[in-house]
């Protein structure tokens, strides 16, 4: 799977300020932007990589634009922690 990342980012930089973290990556299509984390030190945790690239499949499963509405829709409706996408995530980050 291809994807780049793209340190110092102001939209995870954004991202970190709405969830009030210190560090914090977020997935555009095969773009994973971080704010507050270096590459090398987001690349050593496998966890977080596993998170990530989950919503890298994500966009594709479901397209860039339609994947964005859905996910802006289910953080609405059950906010970010409870949101299917994130639940999909973090279950197979820990596989």
């Amino acid at each position: 799977m291809k994807y780049v990342i793209i340190e110092k980012s102001i939209l995870a930089r954004i991202a970190a300020f709405i969830l009030r973290g210190k560090s914090v990556a977020i997935v555009f299509g095969k773009r994973i932007s971080l704010s507050g984390v270096s590459k090398e030190d987001f690349l050593k945790d496998s966890r977080w990589l596993k998170h990530e690239l989950v919503h890298i499949k994500q966009y594709e499963r479901y397209g860039f634009f339609r994947f964005i509405f859905l996910y802006l829709i289910e953080s609405i409706r059950k906010g970010y922690y409870n949101n299917k996408f994130e639940a999909e995530a973090r279950r197979e980050a820990e596989k």
